[in-house]
């Protein structure tokens, strides 16, 4: 039974890793499903795959291995009503995917696979806990918002501009330009990967060594602040 055990560990820690790497390819191109999604999602088939070739082999039954799947099918109902999509932002794919993890948990404690449960329990909460942190330092660029800006100016250097928004973790998506001749002034609005801050006094304090800003709004599509 140790040797089950074992190789338990091993395809759990090796989904882990796999989850991990196409996690952070993920994150490294600032799309919405993150580390701890897709590790969750990995470890949970893996442990479902176990389960499954364990039902086949010590029950000798495959109507309780078709019973399993129906629950994850069902389950995977309940977990998309957790999602939600605010503006260009998509919400709660994590939550989805450790209801799709709490399952698969339930379903191997309730076939006597209690080690490998608590194995994969121990991994989703170090998931969820420890890789948040490692998300927000190396990606914290979080959400998409619109960054609108108002320089009392017609010449505008957009290279050294675009420098300035980089360097204080935004990551550019879009951007729009106009200018008004009237007013003497420049429009500029990018659509943005915004890190986790609440507090913009200094980055407001870098874009006025650009030019003078005469206004400056950051937020959601028709909710900017």
């Amino acid at each position: 039974m140790f040797d089950f055990y074992l190789d338990c560990l091993i395809k759990i820690l090796l989904a882990f890793a796999a989850g991990f790497i196409l996690g952070l390819e993920r994150k490294s191109r600032q799309r919405d499903v993150g580390m701890r999604t897709l590790i969750l999602i990995c470890i949970s088939a893996s442990m479902l795959s176990i389960l499954s070739d364990y039902i086949s082999k010590e029950i000798g039954s495959a109507d309780n291995a078709r019973l399993a799947a129906g629950v994850v099918s069902g389950i995977g109902f309940l977990g998309a009503g957790v999602i939600m999509k605010t503006g260009f932002n998509i919400k709660g794919l994590t939550s989805a995917a450790i209801i799709w993890a709490d399952a698969t948990i339930g379903l191997c404690i309730g076939e006597g696979l209690f080690i490998p449960s608590f194995i994969l329990v121990f991994i989703c909460v170090v998931s969820l806990l420890a890789l948040e942190k490692v998300e927000s330092l190396w990606f914290p660029a979080g959400s998409t918002k619109f960054l609108h800006l108002t320089f009392k100016t017609e010449t505008l250097d957009m290279l050294r501009l675009g420098e300035v928004i980089q360097k204080y973790g935004f990551y550019i998506k879009d951007v729009n330009l106009s200018k008004s001749d009237e007013l003497m002034q420049t429009v500029v609005e990018y659509r943005v990967m915004a890190p986790r801050i609440n507090d913009y006094t200094d980055f407001i304090q870098s874009l006025n060594t650009v030019a003078k800003l005469s206004e400056f709004s950051i937020g959601e599509l028709n909710k900017a602040i």
